[in-house]
């Protein structure tokens, strides 16, 4: 009789639904919450927010430990620690900022913890021949080098003046930019550094407007860039083109600034329209659950907690067959073909194909490559209304 009540008992537990014997993992997330890089933080958040409604529908249940780095290293790097040691986390998601990112990178190795980094883009992260440090996101040699082909496909640029916040994200932005426009024939006229949040750039921006600069590049994060593109109205600078190095160019609040914003392209590494597999999908949830467009900065977060979650499902939270798995694996999902691969000095960088956006009547259109172009480009730009 006993032996039947335990049958019958097994039988019920094996007919459960997937999600009542949902594999449990325990995943970190660093992020900028709060500070200056909050309003590009909160589409990270909001971005993972939807891949653990995913990962619960197919059996994974995340406990998430979430700790705001507020855009500062330090705090990444306590931040890093914390969750490796104390929390005792299966893997790291994260950060936002290539500075906080290039500082922790290094911790992965120290404490044998997989870091995948979703959108942190400096060069010298994923150059330093790490073991545990693993990125989705394209280089910022990725950023310039599509939109000056997009530039010179469209026109005959043949100046360029580069202006940048002088920090790991905007330094190696600029220098990346400097170097591909010496590839292409272009002359780099003016090279101008600033510090983020400074209240006025007219001298500087005074300075690029006396070089008659073709091309107009900039790094930027999202209150720079739109203050950058204000004065450079008030000014009068009139390029070929503004070329916008993703980050805040890229978001809606700077879209939404119509006056300045029109016709400005941008690099990015998503976008509503792309044919990637749930990439449309993705948009429409996002829209319809936060009532906002997401950037490319919530799908790279979306897809790296989804990558990592599932990873350490499968690998039973062993922290070196995560990195195993993360380093022999392939993905294709709302960000395209993922595949974390050595190459070119690169150590377990994903090779991501890039895109360029353009803001016409407040939107952000694909414009670039021809085969995912949504809307035309407006080149060269037309002047201010």
């Amino acid at each position: 009789m006993f032996g039947k009540i335990q049958a019958t008992v097994l039988a019920l537990i094996l007919a459960l639904p997937v999600a009542a014997q949902a594999a449990k993992v325990k995943i970190g997330f660093v992020n900028s919450i709060t500070g200056a890089e909050a309003p590009i933080g909160e589409n990270l958040t909001n971005g993972v927010t939807l891949a653990l409604e995913d990962l619960k529908k197919k059996g994974i249940d995340v406990e998430l430990v979430k700790e705001d780095d507020t855009g500062k290293p330090e705090k990444s790097m306590a931040a890093f620690e914390k969750m490796a040691t104390r929390d005792r986390v299966a893997g790291i998601v994260g950060p936002y900022s290539s500075k906080c990112a290039n500082a922790i990178a290094k911790l992965a190795e120290k404490y044998k913890t997989p870091l995948l980094i979703p959108v942190a883009s400096k060069e010298e992260i994923t150059r330093q021949n790490l073991k545990w440090t693993f990125r989705l996101s394209a280089t910022t040699y990725d950023y310039a080098t599509i939109l000056l082909d997009m530039a010179t496909s469209l026109g005959r640029p043949k100046t360029i003046a580069i202006i940048n916040e002088n920090t790991d994200f905007g330094t190696s932005g600029a220098k990346s930019a400097k170097d591909y426009a010496g590839k292409k024939g272009i002359r780099v006229v003016a090279e101008e550094a600033y510090a983020p949040g400074s209240p006025d750039y007219r001298s500087t921006l005074t300075k690029i407007k006396s070089k008659k600069p073709d091309l107009v590049f900039m790094v930027s994060y999202v209150a720079d860039a739109i203050l950058l593109m204000r004065q450079s109205r008030e000014i009068g600078i009139t390029p070929q083109a503004f070329l916008g190095a993703g980050a805040g160019f890229a978001t809606v609040s700077f879209a939404k600034e119509k006056a300045i914003s029109s016709n400005v392209f941008s690099s990015t590494q998503w976008t509503g329209d792309v044919n990637w597999p749930g990439a449309k999908d993705f948009d429409k949830r996002y829209i319809a659950k936060f009532g906002k467009e997401p950037t490319y900065h919530a799908a790279t977060a979306y897809e790296s907690m989804m990558i990592m979650a599932e990873t350490a499902a499968k690998s039973g939270g062993n922290r070196e067959k995560i990195r195993s798995a993360l380093k022999s694996g392939k993905w294709n999902g709302i960000m395209g073909e993922v595949k974390f691969a050595d190459y070119e000095g690169y150590t377990n960088q994903n090779k991501h194909q890039m895109l360029v956006e353009q803001i016409q009547n407040g939107v952000h259109q694909t414009v670039y490559p021809p085969k995912y172009v949504s809307k035309k480009p407006v080149y060269p730009f037309p002047g201010w209304r």
